[in-house]
């Protein structure tokens, strides 16, 4: 045993002379780049995993109004992570006050600390010490109501100051500059880097907005506000701050994994149409709806999801408003709610003759319009129906759309996430 330990540490130490000789251990063999540890994608919290896989997309039953805007067509999906709820009113408030918290931070210079120097958010903005407190409100003064727009409490944070900035690689932008005149050598980046700001507070009025001549206030009042209603999805929310959601939560994810030395992930995103319509049939094909079967009831005559029934039944099916996130059976992907409650965005343009035009493969129509561009080139997809449609926009072949600036107390959305890997069963 002495004699092969010997020899090992010979052998070590003449590898380290032959690198210090300048000679590589690789022996002169491609072996890749050292250093390079293994990576599997890890799922992200809260997300199923939608495997790999083609179905038939599109109406797979009735087309009542005879639009023709969704017909059959074979795709293929490559494997994702997606959100097993809608996104709730908690979790999208999380968003909100990290920007909030975010804003107060740079407008008095990364100082909002108390005397031990811990970070103060700003729900415990009393723990300051006094002399800090009245420098704080100081600074702070611009970010509250004016006293005009006073009700209560005056320092109550004026909610449009909320706003959260991005930037990001126009790909599609970058993959056609090709073709035009200028070489792309010769082109900075910059060309193709699109940046964005939006206020990202939900529309709590979109409740009373919606619907004339009936009585919402009380859930324009408390939706969103009251911790009763944190785990049902969140609404009011435009395409827009849905994308600046996804953002943002990409974002704090990849700042995490930096900071424990690992690589980023892939972005978070909405789900394309075609990647949406898939995850809700469950691995099921030409299946009508998310649980498989062709009726809106099971067995025992109960409603399998919220939406509005028996000519506006509201509360047959157990719900009158949205529901929780998780309060009806989930399909065979684990997803909840890919069938009423409220409506969902998707990242994908809305064209009536697209069908006969996308590709097979993950089929995807983008189409990020500008504010001075046409309404028609503002619709985006939704999908899944809500607590106010009727049966029919539940079918998972059924498509509809709302412009992409508009928020609406029936339309939330789930985050997306492109698995890296062909199969979740390439892990060890």
């Amino acid at each position: 045993m002495k004699k092969i330990s010997r020899y090992s540490a010979l052998f070590a130490l003449a590898a380290l002379m032959i690198q210090g000789c300048g000679l590589s251990s690789d022996q002169g063999q491609l072996v890749g780049t050292p250093d390079r540890k293994p990576w599997y994608h890890q799922q992200p919290y809260g997300t199923v995993y939608i495997p790999t896989g083609t179905f038939h997309m599109g109406q797979s039953d009735e087309d009542i109004v005879y639009a023709l805007t969704s017909r059959p067509k074979q795709v293929s999906i490559q494997a994702f992570f997606m959100d097993d709820t809608e996104i709730t009113n908690d979790e999208y408030r999380q968003f909100v006050y990290w920007v909030r918290d975010s804003i107060v931070m740079k407008e008095i210079g990364g100082t909002f600390l108390n005397s031990s120097g811990e970070r103060i958010l700003w729900e415990n903005r009393k723990d300051l010490d006094y002399s800090d407190q009245q420098a704080t409100w100081d600074l702070l003064s611009n970010l509250v109501y004016s006293q005009a727009d006073q009700l209560g409490d005056p320092n109550q944070l004026d909610k449009r100051k909320l706003t959260y900035y991005w930037e990001w690689v126009n790909l599609h932008k970058a993959a056609k500059h090709k073709y035009l005149k200028e070489p792309y050598k010769n082109t900075a980046r910059s060309e193709f880097i699109e940046r964005d700001e939006i206020a990202i507070y939900p529309d709590t009025l979109c409740w009373i907005r919606d619907f004339t001549y009936s009585y919402n206030e009380p859930m324009a009042e408390a939706y969103f506000f009251h911790p009763g209603y944190d785990d049902y999805p969140v609404v009011g929310v435009s395409w827009d701050q849905a994308r600046a959601f996804c953002a943002w939560r990409t974002n704090y994810l990849n700042q995490y994994l930096r900071k424990v030395g690992e690589p980023s992930n892939n972005p978070y995103r909405l789900p394309t149409e075609a990647e949406w319509e898939y995850a809700a049939r469950g691995g099921r094909d030409f299946n009508k709806f998310p649980w498989g079967g062709p009726y809106l009831r099971n067995a025992k005559g109960c409603f399998l999801a919220n939406f509005k029934p028996l000519r506006g039944n509201y509360i047959e099916d157990g719900g009158y408003y949205p529901v929780k996130a998780t309060a009806y059976f989930p399909n065979d992907y684990g997803l909840y709610c890919m069938a009423g409650n409220v409506s969902e965005w998707t990242s994908s343009g809305f064209d009536e003759s697209i069908f006969a035009i996308i590709d097979d493969m993950n089929s995807n129509y983008q189409y990020d319009a500008d504010d001075s561009e046409p309404s028609t080139r503002k619709r985006k997809v939704i999908k899944g129906g809500s607590w106010k449609d009727v049966g029919y926009y539940l079918e998972n072949g059924v498509r509809a759309y709302e412009y992409q600036d508009s928020a609406k107390s029936y339309l939330g959305f789930r985050c997306a996430m492109t698995y890296m890997g062909r199969s979740i069963n390439d892990r060890p």
